[in-house]
């Protein structure tokens, strides 16, 4: 029997979704944008189309369609919103153009013309990338709003998830899907009373509905221990052309970037996994190269001086090192300027706290200040941590803590990072109570379930203009 099984959890996409019928046409009509753009571009600045103007070229397109498979733009759009699509686009684009502009940089010798022409040429592209789609998609909207390509959908169990479908497809005009009601075959009174009036027939009326063509999608929205229940609706469906998905109740646990994985015939659910994987993780590795290597560039001379400044206001070696739990909780040794007349790295370590007798006078600035991380970018560069992403604790603190918190070790199914979504959000710094470290874990983990290049760059603009300094780092 073939059914297709829901691919994503409305409105949240924690499943990996299908990809849109029009994502070959989708294709073709970005390589003809950014080409278009780049040879008007080239033209209008007086320069010929030969060899030696084409190889940034290649290297813009190569890029962008590695960073637009990894972030999944040619996904089916059709039910997320227009702001979805323009951040993943933007993102995939600003990537490109920083992968561009490097090698430029880098390559000058390759590239004969100027940084204006490259600017002006990275701009106009962005700009139509994002223009062609907005207006196919308002295109699309106007027909699904006058009843063109549009689909019919009856949900089969009266449930909250159910409710919940139901109401998206009420409220989104522009998914061109009219819903024409529920079926249950239970009695009223065991039904939710906010449904109990909106039922339009049992299990039956809506297979006769599917079978005389009136509906085109059937969603079955039924606990998953009723499976014998669901085997024969199934039954029932494969005697229609409808197409059918099922709204699985397992999204009552808090799945990790969940998806689908077949070995062999069998397919499973992985229900606590990593959002970097394939495409991904090279977007992620590739984000960390870049940023990082451009920015030790920039900071190279300032950790010279801390560096110095440590070494001469107190004794002891410059570079503090530290074994901490990195990917897969595998340990990591991170470097940090040492603030400290105390080196830490046992079975037992102490939160540095406020007046910490331990910490030097410019520890205690470097520390506020998180300067005393900026060695960290070199972390960054070896592989072993991220820019963004749960901060790494010492061992002991982690040994303590997975005895405490419910799904602490989840956070290491991605990189530590120097800065984070729990850092940005006001949990840095000394965690003196459980409650605490339990925020911050709860940050950590909707970080790598939201995880997007859009949110590194946010948080990284939000660590940049606030994060740096703060009243709770001693």
């Amino acid at each position: 029997m073939a059914i297709d099984i829901i691919r994503r959890k409305v409105g949240k996409g924690i499943i990996q979704s299908n990809q849109s019928g029009f994502s070959t046409l989708y294709r073709l009509v970005d390589l003809f944008v950014v080409t278009l753009m780049y040879f008007f571009v080239l033209v209008a600045n007086g320069f010929g189309i030969d060899a030696s103007t084409l190889v940034l070229l290649f290297v813009s397109i190569i890029s962008y369609m590695l960073f637009a498979e990894a972030l999944d733009i040619y996904r089916s759009w059709r039910t997320a919103s227009s702001l979805e699509m323009i951040k993943t686009v933007s993102s995939v684009w600003l990537l490109t153009a920083s992968v561009t502009i490097t090698f430029a940089y880098f390559m000058y010798w390759l590239v004969p013309y100027g940084n204006s022409v490259i600017l002006s040429w990275l701009s106009a592209a962005g700009l139509s990338l994002l223009g062609w789609r907005i207006v196919f998609r308002e295109i699309l909207h106007v027909q699904r709003k006058s009843g063109h390509n549009t689909r019919s959908a009856v949900i089969i169990g009266a449930t909250p998830s159910g409710y919940s479908l139901a109401n998206q497809m009420d409220d989104n005009e522009y998914l061109g899907i009219k819903f024409k009601g529920f079926y249950d075959d239970r009695a009223p009174d065991r039904l939710p009373h906010e449904l109990q009036h909106q039922i339009h027939g049992n299990v039956n009326d809506a297979i006769a509905l599917a079978k005389s063509n009136e509906v085109d999608y059937i969603y079955l929205s039924m606990p998953m221990s009723a499976e014998k229940r669901i085997m024969h609706i199934l039954n029932l469906c494969s005697d229609t052309t409808a197409t059918v998905y099922i709204i699985p109740n397992f999204f009552i646990y808090n799945l990790i970037n969940a998806r689908w994985q077949n070995i062999g015939s069998v397919q499973t659910l992985s229900v606590f996994d990593t959002p970097f994987q394939g495409g991904s993780d090279v977007l992620k590795r590739a984000e960390d190269i870049v940023f990082s290597s451009l920015i030790l560039c920039l900071i190279a001379l300032p950790m010279l001086i801390i560096a110095l400044a440590v070494k001469l206001t107190s004794p002891g070696p410059a570079i503090f090192k530290q074994t901490r739990y990195g990917l897969d909780g595998k340990p990591i040794t991170i470097y940090k300027f040492r603030s400290m007349s105390t080196q830490d790295n046992g079975n037992k370590v102490d939160q540095a706290t406020k007046n910490d007798p331990r910490i030097t006078r410019l520890g205690a600035f470097l520390r506020r200040t998180s300067l005393d991380e900026l060695p960290q970018f070199i972390n960054v560069l070896q592989g072993r941590m991220s820019i963004v992403g749960p901060r790494p604790h010492a061992v002991a603190h982690n040994e303590e803590y997975r005895k405490l918190i419910e799904g602490y070790m989840l956070r290491h199914k991605v990189r530590p990072g120097i800065t984070g979504w729990a850092q940005i959000n006001g949990y840095r710094g000394e965690t003196e109570t459980i409650n605490k470290m339990v925020k911050r874990v709860e940050y950590d983990l909707d970080y790598i379930h939201r995880w997007s290049v859009w949110l590194d760059i946010k948080i990284i603009l939000a660590t940049a203009f606030k994060g740096f300094v703060s009243k709770n780092a001693y």
